[in-house]
């Protein structure tokens, strides 16, 4: 099982930045994706950013994030990134840290809650 700490979180101003990481306890080279999702209350589980390898690299996004959201790692640091700018109050939502290895092993963070609220 991979161990996922996530961090970053919190109450940012309509407009405004946050980045949020996600410390892999395994090395990037073993995970096929890396994404984030976020879950607002009373709302289903949403997909805001993803990398996926194979033989080549794709990223996507939701529509909603797209042009204000960026996704990146760093595999020296084995860390998943999202930078987030342009916030707004529709992005708050408790943000997941989501895993999957080529061996088809499924990780989740404990989630960092984002509030965008004046």
């Amino acid at each position: 099982q991979v161990q996922l700490v996530e961090s970053g979180g919190g109450l940012v101003q309509p407009g405004g930045s946050l980045r949020l990481s996600c410390a892999a306890s395994v090395s990037m080279f073993s995970m096929y994706t890396m994404g984030w999702y976020r879950q607002a209350p009373g709302k289903q589980r949403e997909l805001v950013a993803a990398i996926t390898r194979g033989g080549t690299t794709s990223i996507r996004y939701s529509d909603s994030v797209k042009g204000r959201f960026t996704i990146s790692t760093d595999n020296a640091k084995n860390t998943v990134y999202l930078q987030m700018n342009s916030l707004k109050p529709e992005d708050t939502a408790v943000y997941y840290c989501n895993v999957k290895l080529f061996s088809n092993s499924d990780s989740w963070g404990q989630g960092t809650q984002v509030t965008v609220s004046s």
